[in-house]
């Protein structure tokens, strides 16, 4: 009896010891993640350059004690802008910080849901432009336009302000009012536009038949729904009289790669490469394959384009020009071409971190360049103004020629 209470403690101590031993591998790698790299404590790492840290610390103290308002001093704010502004020095307008709450708001946009303006902005040329304005939204109905150039968000000038930055200015409660001073390449004077923020609810899809047997499929963005959504519409389409589809890209700024990798496997066969991501020198490319169904593979196809076409649309875009030679019609695409990851942080804050390029099945890059259509065909300002669409009809008159 006295062996078996022995083995019994004897095993009861390597249980604890086990568990003590897992807890602090597991506290150790979190600890690696908030422990400065070598170089910042000048250790060799074969760098260049050492980093002598302790001059943040010393700012930091002079700040503390020699500030006149000590009351004005937030700590947490102090820690936040000293990443916000490690973050800028690297000069890519999509490498951003987010704090917890910027973090919650971001969330809620992916979602489809958020108060502002309805539009999509982004950074070409080193200029803040209008990707896509949401359908239905603020800045729809104000006439803004992919492409346009924001010089103003209020009384901020907007360059080298980085995306997030502006977005949140641009952004806020429902019913408030944001100036911004607009930029059109007809326009031989800038011009200020007012717009009142209302609840934004983007749009995901939606579908209709053109002549008979042609399928209009318009994709607004590649949310957390579009697959399902994409589905749903699939089924209907499959079981009514449509032979040829068009694709309506315009106007999508993207979203989750994985969304538009699902829907190019709709149009694909099954194992072709949709896109490559491309982590740089050294480093193997990346395929993503499409898994089907291909339930449209032999369908007769073509795809409109523009300027607010952007990211997971261009990557879609592409893939069917590529690996099936479908026409692209329309107007340039946006070109944003690089891959971002978000990374939470311990306190509810993030980072979101350019990791790589997008290349298109045969290996092109889009990044600032974009996608050149195959018939170009634009909107002219009269075309606006008499709500005409020269693209659409052009992409049905190619379908019908086939």
């Amino acid at each position: 009896m006295k062996k078996i209470k022995i083995i019994l403690i004897i095993f009861a101590f390597l249980g604890v010891g086990f568990s003590a031993y897992k807890f602090g591998v597991f506290v150790g790698e979190e600890n690696i993640l908030k422990t400065p790299p070598p170089q910042i404590i000048n250790q060799d790492l074969d760098q260049p350059e050492k980093v002598n840290f302790s001059i943040f610390w010393e700012a930091w103290r002079k700040l503390e004690r020699e500030f006149l308002e000590k009351d004005k001093i937030d700590y947490q704010k102090m820690v936040y802008g000293a990443i916000k502004g490690m973050v800028e020095t690297l000069e890519d307008p999509y490498t951003t910080f987010f704090t917890p709450q910027q973090t919650e708001e971001f969330t809620q946009e992916l979602l489809g849901k958020y108060e502002g303006v309805g539009m999509e902005i982004g950074i070409k040329d080193g200029e803040l432009q209008v990707i896509t304005p949401f359908e239905g939204a603020p800045a729809d109905q104000a006439g803004l336009r992919p492409g346009d150039k924001i010089l103003k968000i209020e009384e901020t000038l907007t360059h080298e302000l980085p995306v997030e930055e502006a977005a949140r200015l641009i952004r806020g409660p429902k019913g408030t009012e944001v100036r911004l001073l607009i930029q059109r390449e007809s326009w031989p004077e800038p011009k200020e536009i007012k717009l009142k923020r209302a609840v934004i609810k983007i749009p995901t899809l939606k579908w209709e038949i053109k002549e008979d047997d042609i399928a209009l499929i318009k994709i607004y963005q590649f949310n957390q729904i579009v697959d399902s959504e994409f589905e749903k519409a699939s089924l209907k389409i499959l079981k009514s009289n449509v032979k040829r589809i068009i694709l309506d890209l315009r106007n999508n700024p993207g979203g989750y790669l994985d969304k538009a990798v699902e829907i190019a496997g709709w149009f694909l066969p099954k194992g072709e490469v949709v896109v490559w991501q491309d982590m740089g020198e050294g480093k193997e490319r990346k395929p993503y394959k499409s898994k089907g169904p291909s339930s449209f593979a032999s369908y007769p196809l073509v795809v409109l384009i523009n300027q607010g076409t952007a990211s997971g649309a261009e990557i879609l875009a592409g893939a069917l020009r590529d690996q099936r030679g479908v026409k692209l019609v329309g107007e340039n695409s946006f070109g944003k071409g690089s891959v971002q990851e978000r990374l939470d942080l311990s306190d509810g804050s993030s980072l979101k971190i350019t990791i790589a390029k997008w290349l298109t099945p045969k290996g092109e890059s889009i990044d600032k360049k974009g996608l050149s259509p195959d018939i170009e065909v634009e909107m002219s300002e009269e075309d606006w103004e008499k709500a005409r669409d020269p693209q659409l009809e052009k992409a049905i008159e190619i379908l019908k020629s086939q």
